[in-house]
């Protein structure tokens, strides 16, 4: 009989993961389980299994307090003023580390990018900025001038007010705070020559841009506990990009040494079944949402650390190409089995042939990442472990 079935993402229920807990045990104990308890499910080779990288780094133990993010920031900024750009708007991801870097200084300036930040989060639309007659790409906007145009003016879904949140929360730790908005990295530099670079994917450009233009001291978020600070948890590749907020005065930050991490759940199933799995940890996926504007991916990565299995891209063709071109003289079982045949003998890299053109250009991990996080959820499902299988089936199969 036919199988009907393809791909399927399944949530997997682990214990509450706890500062130095066996991270790479609890993984594949809990998929083993899953599978055992179903009496229907069986482990296979090539199944996915995904850990979300936030209880990896609970696991680790990898964190940090605004007190070691300001003293980190104060040693950095000795002059005790900086300026922050183009921060992403987000009480979760950004709070505590603006709260952090305002407690290492006396002065603080934040330029906010707009019409949106680099995820998509939105204070305006474009509609409001063509109506107000402001170009985006020259203009910069004092805090009083944009109350002026565009007022008050809540996030669609969380209902904050960022620029009177984040000033507030600055002032709140006795740090002067000036609030800007502009989207040229270089105008901060109007106001201050020193300044902490927030963006996330396009940091490198606005350092180099900011060096380029005269700035005195330049650093990136990336560069903000790159080491431990008193004892503190750090990352030195990513720093404070990808941390998320643990408690008021507390940040839980992006994981460490997760290559060994993966590694070690793949041998650990295959020890138990048999079965060479693959294995990845992963961050925000990379999806927009139509509504809200946000396309997710605040984490410096998708995935930190995958298995050689997830290297590369999907090389597929696209069926209805073949059905409505090729084949579109045959029905029924010769058109199946015709499709199948070319899936069959399909070149080793279909990069830029027609037969491919549609299918998704995009990387592996940042697929089946993306996949992982709408499966898991950020909220109270209780189910940081994803477990896939048939991602590398096709047609044929």
């Amino acid at each position: 009989m036919e199988r009907l079935i393809g791909t399927v993402s399944r949530g997997v229920r682990a214990p509450i993961i706890r500062n130095g807990d066996n991270i790479a045990e609890i993984v594949a104990d809990s998929v083993i389980r899953a599978a055992v308890e179903s009496k229907e499910l069986a482990i296979r080779d090539r199944d996915v299994i995904a850990v979300t990288e936030s209880v990896v780094a609970r696991a680790q133990g990898n964190y940090a307090t605004v007190n070691d993010i300001a003293a980190d920031v104060k040693a950095k900024f000795p002059d005790g003023e900086a300026g922050i750009i183009f921060p992403i708007l987000s009480r979760n991801r950004f709070s505590i580390c603006l709260k952090g870097m305002a407690m290492g200084l006396k002065k603080l300036y934040i330029m906010l990018s707009y019409p949106s930040d680099e995820v998509g989060n939105h204070l305006i639309t474009l509609d409001d900025l063509d109506a107000a007659g402001i170009n985006p790409y020259t203009d910069i906007l004092t805090e009083a001038k944009y109350r002026e145009l565009f007022g008050y003016r809540k996030h669609r879904f969380t209902g904050v007010d960022y620029i009177t949140f984040y000033r507030e929360l600055v002032e709140s730790v006795g740090c002067k705070c000036e609030v800007i908005l502009a989207n040229d990295a270089r105008a901060i530099l109007n106001y201050t020559k020193n300044v902490i670079c927030c963006d996330i994917h396009s940091r490198e450009r606005s350092k180099r841009l900011l060096r380029g233009a005269g700035a005195k001291i330049v650093s990136g978020m990336d560069e903000i506990l790159s080491s431990s600070v008193n004892g503190s948890g750090f990352n030195e590749q990513y720093g404070l990009l990808g941390s998320n907020k643990a408690t008021e005065d507390t940040v839980k930050l992006f994981p460490r040494e997760c290559q060994s991490v993966v590694d070690d759940i793949q041998a650990r199933v295959y020890k138990e079944t048999g079965k060479k799995v693959e294995v990845m940890i992963y961050g925000d996926g990379a999806f927009k949402d139509p509504v809200g504007k946000i396309w997710e991916l605040a984490d410096p990565v998708v995935a930190p650390a995958y298995t050689a299995g997830l290297e590369g891209q999907p090389n597929e063709v696209k069926m209805k190409y073949l059905a409505d071109n090729d084949f579109a003289g045959l029905e029924g079982d010769a058109l199946k089995e015709a499709i199948k045949g070319v899936i069959r003998s399909k070149d080793a890299n279909l990069t830029g042939k027609m037969v491919s053109e549609g299918t998704t250009p995009r990387r592996l991990t940042d697929l089946i990442g993306s996949l992982c996080d709408l499966t898991s959820g950020s909220g109270d499902k209780g189910t940081p472990i994803v477990w896939i299988q048939g991602y590398f089936d096709n047609y044929t199969n």
